[in-house]
């Protein structure tokens, strides 16, 4: 096969949630956040394996999303839908049972004339300016809001993943000035929320990226291996190039590898030339640029050619790949590519 195989520990993901689940405290609901087809792991596969580990609630971005969840789970779960009641998302809402984040007071007034009595949630702008009601709307909202029940009244922070940052407890500090009172089951914290601690944790979390074992959540278990087979392998003279742009010369008799896998698969182009990929605990360095759908790497100090070098795996996790290609975890998981064959990893129960 001519495809990447992307591994998919489902036991890893489980183990991150229910050690999420832990640090959120024994009085607090633990959601899972699987938009973005779960962080482009699988949302039917990674859903079920969450919901097995004991997840009641689940959070995707748009109601296209929550139908794939409410098809892979069934009835009884919780979804949110965090871009809350758009128009033309009425009867998927109704149908599918979906539970959207109303943000706006277009979005409130969408929802309780057209589905009175639907469960809803509100989402509150608390200092990240995204998504959510403001400070001065709510207070005009919330008197008719709070009567008509919302299952829950969220905010999101915007730098959770820098402890220090002032914004923090600033937004600790609002939440807190628009919620107080209400009588209604809160939550704040996603991933980074979580580690920083209770006070950020009130009565439901939201992890998302530590689920798949991305930062800042440091002591995930990694969740995904990449492996892209070996195509070809050839010997370079030194003085001879590689690749787009000749950007790497050899400065030695090598033996380079063409592997597949490229942009096109969600390798950035901007790995070209300064990742390495890995035979076992070897690293090869990358040379070359990455193209759409190959990769060269250097193999030359290789006792034997290999049949797959690894990208991520237990070498390399998606945050230092990442940090390599210069962007984060969050974007090389949901970059990678739809030509890969998934293979996925579960103890039976």
């Amino acid at each position: 096969m001519a495809s990447g195989t992307l591994t998919i520990d489902l036991d890893a993901i489980a183990a991150n949630w229910r050690a999420l689940d832990r640090m959120s405290g024994p009085g607090v609901q633990t959601a899972a956040v699987v938009k973005a087809d779960a962080y482009g792991l699988g949302v039917t596969r990674v859903a079920r394996a969450l919901a097995r580990a004991g997840a009641r609630r689940f959070f995707v971005a748009q109601a296209e999303e929550g139908a794939a969840v409410r098809q892979a789970l069934g009835p009884g779960p919780q979804i949110a839908v965090l871009s809350g009641h758009m128009a033309g998302d009425t009867e998927m809402i109704q149908d599918l049972d979906l539970t959207p984040m109303l943000n706006s007071l277009e979005q409130i007034t969408r929802h309780l004339e057209s589905l009175p009595g639907h469960p809803f949630g509100v989402q509150l702008d608390t200092g990240m300016n995204r998504l959510g009601v403001e400070p001065l709307e709510w207070q005009a909202v919330a008197p008719i809001l709070v009567d008509a029940g919302p299952e829950l009244l969220m905010s999101h922070l915007a730098c959770a993943d820098e402890p220090d940052h002032p914004l923090n407890e600033a937004q600790l500090r609002t939440f807190h000035e628009m919620t107080d009172g209400t009588g209604l089951p809160r939550s704040l914290a996603a991933t980074g929320g979580i580690l920083l601690g209770p006070r950020y944790h009130f009565d439901l979390t939201r992890p998302g990226i530590g689920l798949y074992g991305g930062l800042p959540h440091a002591a995930a278990i990694p969740a995904v291996t990449l492996s892209l087979p070996v195509i070809q392998t050839r010997e370079v003279a030194p003085g001879e190039a590689v690749g787009y742009g000749r950007t790497w010369v050899a400065d030695r008799p090598s033996v380079i590898a063409t592997v597949s896998g490229g942009y096109a698969d969600g390798l950035h182009r901007t790995l070209s030339g300064k990742a390495q990929l890995w035979d076992g605990d070897t690293p090869c360095p990358l040379v070359g640029r990455v193209s759409m759908d190959l990769i060269t790497v250097d193999i030359t100090d290789l006792p034997e050619v290999p049949k797959s070098l690894d990208i991520l795996g237990p070498n390399q996790g998606v945050d230092a790949l990442a940090e390599v290609a210069g962007t984060i975890g969050y974007e090389l998981l949901t970059a990678l590519g739809a030509r890969y064959s998934r293979r996925y990893q579960e103890r039976p129960a």
